[in-house]
């Protein structure tokens, strides 16, 4: 075994209360690495055609990869895959913090978790050791009381802890894993589907044991991220105001999503910008695991009836934006309570948001009464009323029970045109970028296996001709050295999208922070990439070689959608997105016009070599060294 990971995947079987330990050969882990690519190995071989996200045959798979816990920046991810209770496809989702590296610590690179316990349970692994132990009297906790509980159960405060919340438990189809009380597996359900099997919580407790095979280099890298992140401007505002920074440069080009994505600026936005976070209600900067970016928010409130502990960190871009503009809500410390409940309940905030966002529009429109809501009056702009709903959802009681569901289940519910309210891809509603105003974001929303995804490419202005000498070096290193104007949607720009999806598919299997490696304005560059990869193995891996890992989990993702139904008529944007944006700024009047996308889309069908179904070809599955996904999806 070369350098890098422990050569062991846990295979838990929770409905016999029984594990095994495989032992993949070296060809394993360079084919897949880890992350998502390894998890949709396992989610492809384990989870049969047609299962129930919410059933017992769905397999939930947690895996690191060969550089977790190496001391870079960055590094401490965590994957978490199954099949999406949102979308009844491919389901992925990845953490920070400090879980991560811990998991991969305690001896294993991966859990993979069958079947469903009898009872609530928690899984304890020590130093390679496991154990299924009873979680009874933690069922119906809120995570920081489960943190606080299972370390003094354990005697151990350095404990790392994945757990869900009540929201997990009672199966909110949007239910995140959260670690730290405070860090989550956000996006595509993963809570939820942890909550079917009566899985209160992963912990995890080990010492690194794992050595470089060039530490030399791992140093190397280590100063050059120490001594760069000051120097470069989008990092060093990470570290200064979060990811919420954006927020005034989404104003500022009209993509921030205002009123359910009815307009593209925020008349109130300074007051719940990122800038006013860091000079009101920020308290410290946290971060993960060996980096020194510090990106993390934590904020206290308590003023005007609304609270907010620094346990439960601080709101991030999406949080404010969904919550914020979404809902016409002005009150920073409204939102920050909000999404402290997401938190401590196990929710992610976006598609808590734009589901409350939904409802809000729909009661303005009628299609939702005061008395269908509880008697919440629910008007855009309502802070009070924005966390008695997310309040809701969090419990499952009354009209939460309807939003838990999503927004795009809850408007086949109601009726009444609320479904050309909605603002989702495959179930999943879209984050706080708009394609109106990064043209590219139309195609990748789409296409993308598990929905409207805002980390699963480069945005547009990093290719546009104003962008800056550092993020065309960066972009030229993965072949794209011609720029393109940001409102442009020619093939050129599908290839820019196609070849940094491949890319960021690279850092969600390899399990790299996006907001520290990237192909454009972040901390390193691909080619940094490549030399830590190589740097921790061993190996003599290349950008090529990592870019062919990208494409083949981009592929098996597809092929797995495919398999279970969901193909072309599922790479649709909703019908809001091409229809002329409202209010003022440069995207008022803008639109994705019908014709141009659906060039677009065919165009990134022959880029990455799949049929007019949307379907992987079997030639193309070979030539990503997956043959045996072609056979057993059929592939033409």
């Amino acid at each position: 075994m070369p350098n890098g990971y422990n050569g062991k995947i846990l295979i838990v079987d929770l409905t016999k209360g029984k594990w095994e330990v495989e032992t993949p050969d070296e060809k394993f882990y360079r084919t897949y690495m880890g992350g998502s690519a390894l998890n949709m190995y396992y989610a492809l071989k384990l989870i049969p055609k047609g299962a129930d996200p919410l059933g017992p045959d769905n397999v939930l798979c947690l895996s690191t990869s060969i550089v977790t816990g190496v001391p870079v920046s960055g590094q401490s991810r965590m994957t978490a895959s199954a099949k999406s209770p949102m979308s009844g496809g491919a389901g992925d989702s990845q953490c920070g913090g400090f879980f991560p590296a811990e998991m991969k610590a305690a001896g294993y690179d991966a859990i993979i978790l069958k079947g469903k316990s009898p009872k609530p349970v928690y899984l304890w692994i020590k130093q390679g050791e496991v154990e299924l132990r009873d979680a009874s009297k933690l069922w119906g906790k809120v995570t920081g009381d489960v943190e606080q509980a299972l370390k003094e159960e354990l005697g151990d405060k350095k404990i790392e802890i994945a757990q869900i919340g009540p929201a997990g438990e009672k199966m909110v189809r949007y239910a995140a894993i959260m670690n730290m009380s405070n860090r989550a597996n956000g996006r595509t359900g993963m809570g939820a589907v942890m909550g079917s099997k009566n899985l209160k919580a992963v912990v995890v407790r080990g010492k690194p044991k794992l050595k470089p095979a060039h530490m030399d280099r791992i140093r190397e890298l280590a100063k050059f991220g120490a001594t760069n992140t000051k120097e470069n401007p989008a990092v060093w505002d990470l570290h200064i105001n979060g990811t919420c920074g954006v927020l005034s440069y989404q104003q500022q080009d009209g993509g921030l999503p205002t009123r359910n994505y009815n307009e593209g600026q925020y008349e109130d936005y300074e007051k719940i910008s990122g800038e006013t976070m860091t000079e009101t209600i920020l308290k410290d900067r946290d971060t993960c695991y060996a980096c020194g970016v510090r990106c993390k928010r934590v904020v206290e409130v308590d003023e005007r009836g609304y609270k907010a502990e620094a346990l439960y960190g601080g709101p991030e871009y999406e949080t404010i934006a969904t919550h914020g503009s979404y809902c016409g809500i002005k009150d920073l410390a409204a939102i920050a309570e909000a999404n402290q409940i997401c938190n401590m309940y196990g929710l992610d905030t976006i598609q808590t948001g734009t589901s409350v966002a939904w409802a809000m529009e729909c009661y303005e429109r009628g299609m939702l009464s005061k008395d269908d809501l509880d008697g919440i009056d629910a008007k855009f702009g309502n802070a009070k009323a924005m966390v008695a709903l997310v309040n809701k959802i969090a419990r499952r009681e009354g009209i939460g029970d309807l939003l838990a569901e999503g927004s795009k289940r809850a408007a086949a519910k109601v009726g009444k045109g609320s479904e050309d309210l909605c603002i989702g891809v495959k179930g999943q509603d879209m984050p706080a970028h708009m394609p109106q105003a990064k043209t590219s974001l139309a195609l990748i929303y789409a296409v993308n296996a598990f929905g409207a995804d805002h980390q699963s490419s480069e945005h547009d202005p990093s290719i546009d001709p104003a962008s800056s000498a550092s993020e065309k070096q960066k972009l030229s290193e993965i072949g794209l050295t011609k720029p393109l104007p940001v409102k442009d949607f020619s093939r050129d720009k599908v290839h820019y999208a196609y070849r940094t999806q491949s890319l960021y598919s690279v850092l969600d299997s390899v399990n790299l922070c996006q907001f520290v490696f990237g192909p454009a304005w972040q901390l390193y560059g691909p080619n940094q990439i490549v030399e830590l990869v190589n740097a921790v193995t061993g190996w003599d891996t290349t950008i090529d070689e990592l870019l062919k890992l990208g494409e083949r989990r981009i592929a098996m993702m597809q092929a797995f959608n495919s398999r279970e139904g969901l193909g072309h008529q599922d790479n649709v944007l909703p019908k809001k997105i091409h229809e002329p944006l409202k209010g003022k700024g440069p995207t008022a009047g803008s639109a994705i016009d019908r014709k141009v996308f659906d060039r677009a889309v065919q165009d990134y069908y022959e880029i990455a070599g799949w049929d007019k179904n949307a379907r992987p070809t079997h030639s193309k599955l070979h030539e990503l060294g997956v043959g045996w996904v072609a056979e057993a999806i059929g592939a033409s």
